[in-house]
């Protein structure tokens, strides 16, 4: 297939005019305000496993993550659908045909962020969705990493990245160096044919990189988070937190941009159901379990960890792999 991949296209793709509209529309997704390697982020302590989604069309959503982030469909059914890469599940859909869509001043999911292998596998995808046209929210440069916004068919944020050299990452007092930059797209794009789209399906080194939620205080969630679940912070700014484990710039994001206030979610509405932390490290899952256990959060025993609830009803497992 012959592409007419110019910048013209990606912007008309973006809905913006020029680059600095489409850096703009990124920093909305990210909440700027106006004016690694990458294996790194699943090297750490603990990194994302997978994610979970409530959805009223399952096949439309299914099709839309096979057919435009290339995960692979590893089971299907009329009620539940995983896919993911090489063997691995990084998306599990759960029908509910009579849901509400989740309203976005809920707590709940901002995106899930998608993590290339490499800048390479970032650029052939983009030539992939340009091709396909499918509809953009924003492309952006973040010092750290370099990221593709766009929502999936019920509106679940998606983020598609590719993370710097973690050497390349600019730390000061224990906050690493982020911003909402014009994405070189030009150079992004020289690393690949952009006259034909070889991107047939997610490379299997894809993860879950990073998850963003949306949450009803920040200091409550800092409190759940970091306080029990453990997660490091890595920066703040206006209205959002990021934390990690073992130094990546975030494996977690939280924002009160639309949800300041937010109160217990609706499990019966579309949205995120739950996500996972993993670890390798038996220590660990032990410590998390005695944090929240006497800081009195809701838990379930699972065979391989413990599920969590957090202060808006967003369910995390904490799961030993």
């Amino acid at each position: 297939m012959t592409i007419d991949l110019t910048r013209r296209t990606l912007l008309q793709l973006a809905g913006a005019s020029s680059l600095a509209m489409a850096a703009a529309a990124a920093a909305r997704a990210e909440g700027v305000p106006q004016g690694g390697g990458p294996t790194y982020a699943s090297r750490t302590p603990m990194r994302v496993g997978m994610v979970t989604l409530r959805v009223r069309n399952l096949g439309k959503v299914a099709d839309y993550y096979r057919d435009v982030i290339g995960l692979t469909v590893m089971a299907r059914s009329a009620s539940a659908a995983k896919l993911g890469t090489a063997g691995i599940t990084l998306l599990a859909l759960e029908a509910r045909p009579d849901a509400e869509i989740e309203p976005r001043n809920a707590a709940g999911l901002y995106h899930t962020a998608f993590l290339m292998p490499t800048r390479k596998d970032l650029a052939r995808w983009l030539v992939h969705a340009a091709s396909h046209r499918v509809p953009l929210s924003g492309f952006a440069d973040h010092l750290v990493s370099e990221s593709v916004y766009l929502d999936d068919p019920e509106g679940n944020g998606i983020e598609v990245y590719a993370d710097r050299d973690p050497s390349q990452w600019q730390w000061s007092e224990g906050s690493v160096k982020m911003a909402t930059d014009e994405l070189d797209i030009p150079d992004l794009l020289s690393l690949t044919n952009t006259r034909v789209s070889d991107y047939a399906r997610a490379p299997d080194g894809l993860r879950v990189g990073h998850m963003h939620l949306r949450v009803g205080d920040l200091a409550q969630a800092q409190n759940f988070y970091h306080g029990a679940v453990g997660l490091d912070p890595t920066r703040s700014r206006n209205g959002a937190a990021f934390l990690s484990s073992g130094r990546y710039h975030h494996h977690l994001g939280m924002n009160v941009w639309q949800s300041q206030g937010a109160g217990q979610r609706d499990d019966a509405a579309t949205g995120l159901a739950w996500f996972s932390l993993v670890t390798e490290k038996r220590d660990i899952l032990a410590a998390q379990e005695e944090r929240l256990r006497e800081g009195g959060a809701q838990m379930a025993q699972l065979p391989d960890g413990v599920e969590a609830v957090d202060p808006w009803g967003t369910r995390v497992r904490l799961l030993k792999v």
